[in-house]
């Protein structure tokens, strides 16, 4: 027997349609709250746009398959005053490099921490500020990174070959304007969990260095609120550790460059 609820439930959804059909998928984002594909204006991941293809394909790292012992750190979201600084000075300490995925406008403002001490490290695209590429049509993906590409070529001389799309939202034109602008999308496969270990600085470090495999790629951060400490304090204990399981840290583009050659994977 059906109840008179779910009668009504299925009533209202009908309802919904039909008023999704009268207002048109125009509408529809604003209905679907602010993680929402683009219905209106963007494309699909598809090259639906020839125009705007210059590469048969977008390489896609999340980790790198190598029989060497590497491991790749990157930080997202700087620089910023609070994190940035530390961080460096613990990757200076361990002799450590390491990859920084930078926010334009953060850059813009934060220059002055970052210039003259990134000789060792690897720098990408993480747009302009923070923008979620995935929501935004080709244009505006364009725009948001290449302005951001240019504020580090500004500000640090850099080549950029990189893009961490913010959240590792891959929808919308992302992949075309990483196509059109000749960049590798890297995401991860290791992320620090800083709430879990909120109180436990040392419980990261050991799961990081239990846990990572040979061309894994760490997710950590230099911008943020108080929880990047979590991080931070344990980043001697990491290196440390993955040293003496015979791990050497290296950045994002040395670790693509160490990878199996393709056809090479074993089964």
């Amino acid at each position: 027997m059906v109840s008179r609820r779910a009668v009504l439930r299925t009533a209202l959804a009908g309802a919904a349609g039909i008023a999704a059909g009268a207002v048109g998928a125009r509408e529809i984002p604003h209905w679907l709250g602010w993680d929402r594909p683009p219905v209106a204006g963007g494309y699909a991941a598809a090259a639906d746009d020839l125009d705007a293809v210059h590469h048969p394909g977008v390489a896609v790292h999340y980790y790198v398959e190598t029989t060497e012992p590497l491991v790749a750190f990157t930080f997202d979201d700087g620089p910023a005053p609070h994190w940035t600084p530390m961080v460096l000075d613990a990757l200076d300490a361990a002799d450590v490099p390491a990859t920084f995925f930078m926010v334009g406008r953060q850059l813009e403002r934060n220059a002055d921490l970052v210039r003259g001490r990134l000789d060792r490290h690897a720098v990408g695209n993480h747009s302009w500020a923070h923008d979620d590429l995935a929501t935004l049509d080709l244009n505006g993906a364009l725009e948001s990174l290449g302005r951001t590409e240019d504020e580090i070529k500004r500000q640090l001389g850099r080549p950029v070959e990189l893009l961490r799309p913010p959240f590792g939202h891959l929808g919308g034109s992302t992949m075309l304007a990483a196509d059109r602008m000749g960049y590798d999308v890297v995401l991860w496969s290791k992320a620090m969990r800083e709430k879990m270990f909120h109180d436990d600085p040392m419980g990261q470090a050991r799961d990081i260095v239990d846990s990572v495999r040979p061309g894994s790629i760490i997710l950590a951060h230099d911008e943020g609120d108080d929880r990047r400490l979590v991080t931070v304090r344990g980043l001697p204990v990491m290196f440390d550790g993955l040293r003496k399981r015979g791990f050497r840290m290296v950045t994002v583009p040395e670790l693509i460059a160490a990878g199996k050659a393709p056809g090479t994977a074993s089964h």
